[in-house]
C-alpha cells in the first residue's frame, strides 16, 4: 500500500510533490482545502497524508484532529508541512497525533524519508492491530477421545515446522481451531493468522482476496479503496489459513500454486511483484483425489498443500468429547449472557450422544446457545430443555413421550424449534418468516413472545 494525500494550497508545491512522488512509485492524489481533503478520506482509503499546516478554509492542526477521530479500519499516518514551522506548532501536531513535522522549503531527501518510515508505521500499526483482535480467538482442541489426544499430539509435533498442512474433515468439525493451535504452536506465533473460506468469496473477486490489487485496478464505486493488500501479503510472516480450498476454481489454482512454489506474487494492476514469507495450512471438507479424478482440483496443488496430512474426526465419532464441549460452550455462552454457572444434567447429555450431529461441533455450539436463550431462568439443563430435533435419532416410539411432561409442552418446544428454524432460513427477517409460516406478522410476534423466541429483524 502506497497511497499518499497531498493537502496544500499551492498549487505549485502540490504539482511539485505528485511528480516526484509518482516517480518514486507512490500513488498520489492533491486536495487544496481541507473540506476537499476530508471528502476524500472519507470516500477513499490513504496511506499518508501530506497537510499544510496553513489551509485557506481550515486549520491544519484542526483537520489533523479530524482525521485522527475518523471511525476507520484505515486511518492514515499524518505528516504536517509548514512554511512557519515552530516547536510549539511541531509539539502541539505531535499530541494531535501527526507522524511527524516538515518544514517548507522541503527537503526532497528527508520528505522521502519520513514518508517511506510513515508507510512503515502505518503498516505495522495496522499488523499490530490485526494481532491483538486475534489474541481474543484461540485455537482450543477440546476432548479427551483417543483421536483428539492423537491429534494434539500430531499438532505438538508439527507446529514448529514450516511445512504445509492440509487439514481434512466435514463442515463444522472445527478445522479453524486446528489451524489458529497449529498457529499458536509455531515459531510464528508472534505475527499475524490471516484467513480466507475459499468458498464464500465469488469467483470474480477470489484472485482480489488473494493477491490484492493496485492502481485502481480493483472494484470500483463510492467508498472503495484505489489499492489493496491480499491476504498472502497481509500473512507476510505468519500463517495464511485457505478453507475450503476445495471449492477454488482451476485458474486461481494455478496461481496459487505459482505464489507457493516461488514465495511471490503479481497484485492486479502491480508492475512489481510482492515477496512473502508465508505458511499455508489449507481445509477442505471434500476428497481432493475423487476431486483431481474429476478434474476439478489440481494433482500438482495437492500435493504442495499435503506436505503434512491433519484428518478431523466428526463428532459422532468422539461422542465421548460431548460433556467437555458442552462444558466448554456453557462457560463461554454463559458469560457472555450474564449467567456463568450454567451446568447440563446427565440425563440431557446422554441425549446428546444418542444424537447423529451432521453438522459436528459447531451445531452442538450452535444448540448450547440456543437452549442458553430461549430458557433465561434456567441454571441447570434438563432434557425436557433440549429441543424436538436430539431425539430424532434414538427410533423409539416412547422417546418422545419420555421428553416431556404434558402435550401441550411437547407442542409448544416442536412450534418453537419449528419457528426458530424458519428464522435461520430468512436470516432473521420476521417478515419473511411469518410469509413462510402462512402467518400475519403480528400473529407470528405474539407466537415468538409466548415461546421465549427474540431475534432482531
Amino acid at each position: 500500500m502506497n497511497h499518499v494525500l497531498i493537502v496544500d494550497d499551492e498549487a505549485e508545491i502540490r504539482e511539485s510533490l505528485e511528480n516526484i512522488l509518482r516517480e518514486e512509485g507512490y500513488v498520489v492524489t492533491t486536495a487544496a482545502t481541507a473540506t476537499e481533503a476530508l471528502e476524500l478520506l472519507r470516500d477513499a482509503a490513504y496511506d499518508v497524508v501530506l497537510l499544510d499546516i496553513w489551509l485557506p478554509d481550515r486549520d491544519g492542526l484542526d483537520t489533523l484532529g479530524e482525521i485522527r477521530q475518523m471511525e476507520s479500519a484505515h486511518v492514515p499516518e499524518v505528516v504536517i508541512i509548514s512554511g512557519h514551522g515552530t516547536i510549539e506548532a511541531a509539539v502541539k501536531a505531535t499530541k494531535l497525533g501527526a507522524y511527524d513535522f516538515l518544514e517548507k522549503p522541503l527537503s526532497l531527501a528527508r520528505t522521502l524519508i519520513v514518508l517511506k518510515n510513515a508507510m512503515k508505521a502505518r503498516q505495522m500499526r495496522e499488523d499490530n492491530q490485526e494481532f491483538a483482535r486475534q489474541l481474543s480467538v484461540k485455537g482450543t482442541v477440546t476432548g479427551n477421545s483417543v483421536p483428539m489426544k492423537a491429534l494434539r499430539q500430531q499438532i505438538k509435533l508439527m507446529a514448529p515446522t514450516n511445512g504445509r498442512v492440509l487439514i481434512f474433515g466435514e463442515s463444522g468439525t472445527g478445522k479453524e481451531l486446528i489451524g489458529r493451535a497449529m498457529h499458536e504452536e509455531s515459531l510464528r506465533k508472534d505475527r499475524v493468522f490471516v484467513e480466507l473460506n475459499c468458498a464464500a468469496i465469488p469467483e470474480d473477486y477470489i484472485e482480489t482476496e488473494l493477491f490484492g490489487y493496485r492502481h485502481g485496478a480493483g472494484p470500483a464505486g463510492p467508498g472503495s479503496p484505489t489499492e489493496k493488500r491480499g491476504t498472502f501479503e497481509r500473512a507476510d510472516g505468519g500463517t495464511l489459513f485457505l478453507d475450503e480450498v476445495g471449492d477454488m476454481s482451476l485458474k486461481t489454482q494455478a496461481k496459487v500454486l505459482r505464489a507457493l512454489d516461488e514465495q511471490r506474487f503479481l497484485p492486479v494492476g502491480a508492475s512489481h511483484p510482492v515477496h512473502v514469507d508465508v505458511r499455508v495450512i489449507a481445509a477442505t471438507n471434500k476428497d481432493l483425489e475423487e476431486e483431481i479424478a474429476r478434474g476439478n482440483f489440481r494433482e500438482d496443488l495437492f500435493y504442495r498443500l499435503n506436505v503434512i496430512p491433519f484428518f478431523v474426526p466428526p463428532l459422532r465419532d468422539r461422542k465421548e468429547d460431548i460433556p467437555l464441549l458442552v462444558k466448554e460452550f456453557l462457560q463461554q455462552f454463559g458469560q457472555q449472557y450474564g449467567r456463568p454457572r450454567m451446568e447440563m444434567s446427565d440425563d440431557a447429555l446422554a441425549a446428546l450422544k444418542q444424537y447423529h450431529w451432521p453438522g459436528n461441533v459447531r451445531e452442538l455450539r450452535n444448540l448450547v446457545e440456543r437452549v442458553l436463550i430461549l430458557n433465561p431462568k434456567v441454571q441447570r439443563i434438563e432434557k425436557k430443555h433440549l429441543p424436538v430435533l436430539v431425539f430424532r435419532d434414538a427410533g423409539k416410539a416412547a422417546g418422545r413421550g419420555e421428553e416431556f411432561a404434558t402435550l401441550l409442552q411437547a407442542r409448544e418446544a416442536y412450534e418453537r424449534d419449528y419457528i426458530l428454524k424458519k428464522l435461520d432460513e430468512c436470516h432473521g427477517n420476521v417478515s419473511r418468516a411469518a410469509e413462510g409460516l402462512g402467518l400475519e406478522r403480528s400473529h407470528l410476534y405474539r407466537k415468538m413472545k409466548a415461546l421465549g423466541v427474540s431475534v432482531k429483524e
